[in-house]
């Protein structure tokens, strides 16, 4: 019998975001923030004590992707082989259709912080507590944004004690899975822009990202320029 009931804590979580609600929730490369009305948005940016530039990032999977991101079919091949093929998690930056139903609910001031010039940072195939959320999320065509759980630039979180007492005081719902798979990693998610190959962020399981992409694509990236926490050790 499973110790985690993923299916019921997304539905608790999903409850709550869809009435407004904030919610901390566990993904493999850290626990997350997030919010799926402008209300909640706000509250998390202005509690995390966000840059004006910082953006949100939005919770996905293959379905959401697909109805939201406009990619080639280069870039949509990547994207399988890093979150399906080999299974890792993956920030997807990519330009996005402001016309879709999931992204006109939102309004002006949530739209401009959770995109650039029409671009869309989605994280995909981050755990299975991730993956049945996002199928809520998809099911329901409720959007769902937000960031690391942390006061900006002190750190992504890998356990919910760690987290700061003000982001914790601001949550309606803590989903609390204990140390997530990545910790070692030191950081969240890697960011690829995927049309221009531009790496955001050298993040978890760059490496495994960069080997996929020069092995199966010929795309060379470039070398991560600080060592993981287990090389430092």
């Amino acid at each position: 019998m499973s110790l985690l009931n993923f299916k019921n804590d997304a539905e608790r979580a999903f409850n709550v975001l869809g009435t407004g609600g904030i919610a901390i929730l566990p993904n493999d490369v850290g626990y997350s923030l997030i919010g799926g009305s402008a209300e909640a948005l706000k509250k998390i940016f202005d509690t995390k004590r966000r840059a004006p530039a910082k953006l949100n990032a939005m919770l996905g999977n293959a379905d959401i992707h697909d109805q939201l991101h406009l990619v080639s079919a280069r870039s949509r091949e990547i994207i399988q082989a890093i979150t399906e093929d080999y299974d890792l998690p993956l920030g997807v930056i990519a330009p996005c259709r402001p016309e879709h139903p999931m992204l006109q609910q939102m309004d002006r001031e949530a739209y401009q912080r959770s995109t650039h010039n029409n671009t869309l940072l989605m994280l995909m195939n981050a755990g299975h507590f991730h993956a049945e959320i996002c199928k809520l999320s998809f099911q329901h065509q409720q959007p769902l944004f937000g960031s690391s759980a942390n006061i900006s630039l002190s750190g992504t979180k890998f356990r919910v004690e760690d987290i700061n007492s003000e982001i914790k005081a601001i949550a309606d719902i803590i989903i609390d899975y204990g140390l997530v798979k990545y910790h070692l990693y030191g950081c969240s998610s890697t960011l690829l822009e995927v049309e221009t190959l531009r790496v955001h962020r050298f993040g978890s399981c760059y490496e495994n990202i960069a080997d996929i992409l020069m092995r199966h694509f010929r795309i060379e990236l470039p070398a991560n320029p600080t060592p993981s926490q287990r090389e430092q050790t």
